[in-house]
Protein backbone atom coordinates (compact mmCIF):
# COMPACT_ATOMS: atom_id res chain seq x y z
CA UNK A 1 0.00 0.00 0.00
CA UNK A 2 1.32 3.05 -0.99
CA UNK A 3 1.68 6.51 1.12
CA UNK A 4 1.54 9.95 0.56
CA UNK A 5 1.65 13.35 1.64
CA UNK A 6 0.18 17.28 1.64
CA UNK A 7 -0.36 20.04 -0.23
CA UNK A 8 1.35 23.94 0.84
CA UNK A 9 -0.98 26.89 -0.82
CA UNK A 10 -2.02 30.48 -0.85
CA UNK A 11 -5.01 31.97 1.32
CA UNK A 12 -7.40 29.92 -1.11
CA UNK A 13 -7.86 27.67 -3.01
CA UNK A 14 -9.93 24.32 -3.99
CA UNK A 15 -8.92 20.87 -3.72
CA UNK A 16 -10.76 18.72 -6.14
CA UNK A 17 -10.24 14.64 -5.57
CA UNK A 18 -11.31 12.39 -8.56
CA UNK A 19 -11.29 8.85 -7.20
CA UNK A 20 -11.39 6.15 -9.92
CA UNK A 21 -11.74 2.23 -8.78
CA UNK A 22 -11.98 0.30 -12.19
CA UNK A 23 -14.06 -3.61 -12.12
CA UNK A 24 -10.37 -4.78 -13.05
CA UNK A 25 -8.99 -3.65 -9.25
CA UNK A 26 -12.00 -3.76 -7.40
CA UNK A 27 -10.27 -3.99 -4.27
CA UNK A 28 -8.07 -0.91 -5.26
CA UNK A 29 -9.60 2.74 -4.70
CA UNK A 30 -7.30 5.00 -7.38
CA UNK A 31 -7.64 8.27 -8.02
CA UNK A 32 -6.23 11.49 -8.58
CA UNK A 33 -5.94 14.94 -6.37
CA UNK A 34 -5.84 18.50 -7.87
CA UNK A 35 -5.05 21.83 -5.88
CA UNK A 36 -6.69 24.35 -7.82
CA UNK A 37 -6.87 28.47 -7.68
CA UNK A 38 -10.31 29.88 -6.15
CA UNK A 39 -12.63 29.76 -8.29
CA UNK A 40 -11.25 26.04 -10.30
CA UNK A 41 -9.29 28.47 -12.94
CA UNK A 42 -6.36 26.52 -12.89
CA UNK A 43 -3.68 25.04 -10.31
CA UNK A 44 -2.89 26.79 -7.36
CA UNK A 45 0.37 28.00 -7.83
CA UNK A 46 3.05 27.04 -4.85
CA UNK A 47 0.54 24.05 -4.21
CA UNK A 48 2.06 20.75 -3.39
CA UNK A 49 0.13 18.11 -3.72
CA UNK A 50 1.82 15.60 -2.52
CA UNK A 51 0.67 17.22 1.20
CA UNK A 52 -2.25 15.83 1.32
CA UNK A 53 -3.82 12.60 3.08
CA UNK A 54 -6.22 9.94 1.28
CA UNK A 55 -7.90 7.37 3.77
CA UNK A 56 -10.24 4.86 3.72
CA UNK A 57 -12.27 3.51 7.07
CA UNK A 58 -14.14 0.41 6.27
CA UNK A 59 -18.04 0.09 7.36
CA UNK A 60 -17.26 -2.61 9.47
CA UNK A 61 -13.93 -1.33 11.01
CA UNK A 62 -10.15 -1.40 10.60
CA UNK A 63 -7.32 -1.95 13.06
CA UNK A 64 -4.32 0.04 12.39
CA UNK A 65 -1.74 -2.20 14.40
CA UNK A 66 0.78 0.49 15.39
CA UNK A 67 4.29 -0.34 14.89
CA UNK A 68 6.96 -1.57 17.56
CA UNK A 69 9.15 1.17 16.88
CA UNK A 70 8.23 5.00 17.06
CA UNK A 71 7.97 6.66 14.07
CA UNK A 72 10.35 9.76 13.20
CA UNK A 73 9.18 13.40 12.95
CA UNK A 74 12.62 15.58 12.96
CA UNK A 75 13.57 19.82 13.61
CA UNK A 76 15.92 20.66 11.36
CA UNK A 77 16.64 24.15 10.15
CA UNK A 78 13.70 25.29 12.17
CA UNK A 79 11.61 23.29 10.59
CA UNK A 80 9.60 19.65 11.26
CA UNK A 81 10.47 17.15 8.90
CA UNK A 82 7.97 15.50 7.72
CA UNK A 83 5.46 18.65 7.99
CA UNK A 84 2.32 15.95 8.28
CA UNK A 85 2.82 12.42 9.49
CA UNK A 86 0.19 9.87 9.71
CA UNK A 87 0.42 7.75 12.72
CA UNK A 88 -1.79 4.41 13.71
CA UNK A 89 -3.55 4.36 16.40
CA UNK A 90 -1.69 3.63 19.66
CA UNK A 91 1.93 4.46 17.62
CA UNK A 92 4.92 6.11 19.57
CA UNK A 93 6.34 9.23 17.84
CA UNK A 94 10.10 10.56 18.09
CA UNK A 95 10.50 14.56 17.89
CA UNK A 96 14.38 14.33 17.10
CA UNK A 97 16.44 17.60 17.40
CA UNK A 98 18.88 17.87 14.37
CA UNK A 99 18.95 21.87 15.06
CA UNK A 100 22.60 23.44 16.99
CA UNK A 101 19.65 25.11 19.42
CA UNK A 102 16.69 24.35 22.04
CA UNK A 103 13.45 22.93 20.63
CA UNK A 104 9.99 22.82 22.90
CA UNK A 105 7.63 20.39 21.03
CA UNK A 106 4.08 21.11 22.15
CA UNK A 107 0.32 20.41 21.10
CA UNK A 108 -2.61 21.48 22.86
CA UNK A 109 -5.18 19.35 20.54
CA UNK A 110 -8.14 18.32 22.20
CA UNK A 111 -7.28 14.33 23.83
CA UNK A 112 -3.72 14.47 22.51
CA UNK A 113 -1.56 17.46 24.20
CA UNK A 114 1.59 17.05 25.22
CA UNK A 115 5.07 19.25 25.88
CA UNK A 116 7.96 17.85 25.62
CA UNK A 117 9.86 20.68 27.53
CA UNK A 118 12.93 22.34 26.18
CA UNK A 119 15.51 19.61 24.85
CA UNK A 120 18.91 20.05 22.56
CA UNK A 121 20.49 18.27 19.52
CA UNK A 122 19.85 14.79 19.95
CA UNK A 123 18.20 11.88 19.75
CA UNK A 124 14.56 13.59 21.41
CA UNK A 125 11.78 12.37 23.26
CA UNK A 126 8.76 10.17 22.09
CA UNK A 127 5.23 10.15 22.70
CA UNK A 128 2.12 7.68 22.03
CA UNK A 129 -1.08 9.06 20.57
CA UNK A 130 -4.01 6.78 21.16
CA UNK A 131 -6.54 9.56 20.08
CA UNK A 132 -7.66 9.43 16.78
CA UNK A 133 -7.91 13.09 14.82
CA UNK A 134 -5.37 15.83 13.66
CA UNK A 135 -2.90 16.47 16.25
CA UNK A 136 -1.35 20.59 15.74
CA UNK A 137 2.12 20.27 16.65
CA UNK A 138 4.35 23.63 17.18
CA UNK A 139 7.64 24.74 19.27
CA UNK A 140 6.86 26.50 22.06
CA UNK A 141 10.36 29.16 20.63
CA UNK A 142 9.79 29.15 17.18
CA UNK A 143 6.32 30.76 15.91
CA UNK A 144 6.57 29.43 12.30
CA UNK A 145 7.32 25.90 12.97
CA UNK A 146 4.37 24.01 12.51
CA UNK A 147 3.33 20.42 11.56
CA UNK A 148 0.61 17.78 11.81
CA UNK A 149 0.06 14.46 12.90
CA UNK A 150 -3.45 12.61 11.75
CA UNK A 151 -3.87 10.01 14.32
CA UNK A 152 -6.27 7.40 12.38
CA UNK A 153 -7.54 3.86 12.98
CA UNK A 154 -7.14 2.27 9.84
CA UNK A 155 -4.28 1.10 7.80
CA UNK A 156 -5.71 2.18 4.05
CA UNK A 157 -4.09 5.54 3.48
CA UNK A 158 -2.02 7.11 0.89
CA UNK A 159 -0.50 10.19 -0.23
CA UNK A 160 -0.17 11.26 -4.35
CA UNK A 161 2.72 11.37 -6.01
CA UNK A 162 4.12 14.54 -7.67
CA UNK A 163 1.06 14.11 -10.43
CA UNK A 164 -1.57 14.12 -8.24
CA UNK A 165 -2.29 9.95 -8.55
CA UNK A 166 -2.34 7.62 -5.25
CA UNK A 167 -3.35 4.13 -4.81
CA UNK A 168 -4.75 2.53 -1.43
CA UNK A 169 -4.53 -0.84 -2.10
CA UNK A 170 -5.99 -4.15 -0.74
CA UNK A 171 -8.76 -1.80 0.33
CA UNK A 172 -11.77 -4.77 1.52
CA UNK A 173 -15.35 -5.08 -0.59
CA UNK A 174 -18.14 -3.30 0.60
CA UNK A 175 -19.23 -0.08 2.11
CA UNK A 176 -17.22 2.34 3.47
CA UNK A 177 -16.10 6.52 3.77
CA UNK A 178 -13.24 8.26 2.09
CA UNK A 179 -11.83 10.57 3.45
CA UNK A 180 -9.54 13.89 2.03
CA UNK A 181 -7.72 15.44 4.71
CA UNK A 182 -5.54 19.21 4.46
CA UNK A 183 -3.92 21.13 6.70
CA UNK A 184 -5.40 24.22 5.63
CA UNK A 185 -9.13 23.09 4.33
CA UNK A 186 -11.86 21.57 6.28
CA UNK A 187 -12.16 17.38 5.55
CA UNK A 188 -13.69 15.54 2.88
CA UNK A 189 -15.82 12.91 3.35
CA UNK A 190 -17.85 10.14 0.61
CA UNK A 191 -19.82 7.04 1.21
CA UNK A 192 -18.63 4.72 -1.51
CA UNK A 193 -19.20 1.45 -1.77
CA UNK A 194 -16.42 -0.97 -3.09
CA UNK A 195 -15.66 -1.83 -5.43
CA UNK A 196 -16.92 2.38 -6.89
CA UNK A 197 -17.17 2.15 -10.76
CA UNK A 198 -18.41 5.74 -10.23
CA UNK A 199 -15.60 8.60 -10.44
CA UNK A 200 -15.88 10.76 -7.61
CA UNK A 201 -14.88 14.45 -7.42
CA UNK A 202 -14.95 16.23 -4.33
CA UNK A 203 -13.65 20.13 -4.26
CA UNK A 204 -12.84 21.85 -0.78
CA UNK A 205 -11.95 25.45 -0.47
CA UNK A 206 -8.49 25.94 1.81
CA UNK A 207 -10.14 28.27 4.44
CA UNK A 208 -6.45 28.61 6.56
CA UNK A 209 -2.99 30.21 5.92
CA UNK A 210 -0.26 27.65 5.84
CA UNK A 211 0.71 29.15 9.12
CA UNK A 212 -2.03 29.11 11.72
CA UNK A 213 -2.69 31.96 14.22
CA UNK A 214 -1.67 30.26 17.32
CA UNK A 215 -0.37 30.59 21.09
CA UNK A 216 2.65 29.52 22.92
CA UNK A 217 2.05 27.23 24.99
CA UNK A 218 0.96 28.79 27.99
CA UNK A 219 -1.90 30.81 25.83
CA UNK A 220 0.13 33.69 25.32
CA UNK A 221 1.48 35.64 21.95
CA UNK A 222 4.71 34.61 20.83
CA UNK A 223 5.30 38.28 20.16
CA UNK A 224 4.28 39.94 22.94
CA UNK A 225 6.85 37.40 25.18
CA UNK A 226 9.82 38.25 23.06
CA UNK A 227 9.75 34.89 21.94
CA UNK A 228 9.23 35.30 17.85
CA UNK A 229 10.23 33.50 14.77
CA UNK A 230 14.08 35.03 15.08
CA UNK A 231 14.78 34.27 18.84
CA UNK A 232 16.61 31.24 20.08
CA UNK A 233 17.29 30.31 23.71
Amino acid sequence: MSTWRRCAGGAELLLAVLLLAGPASAEDLRGTVQLLAKGGKGLARGADVRQAVVYWEPAGGANARPPEAPLLMKTRQKQFMPRMLVVPRGARVRFANEDPILHNVFSVSPGSAFDLGFYRKGPGKEQRFNEPGVVRVFCNVHHDMVAYLLVVSTPYFASPGPDGSFVLSGVPKGPGRLTVWHEQADPWTADLQVPQGTPVAARVEVVRPRVPPHLNKVGESYFKSGRDRYNQP
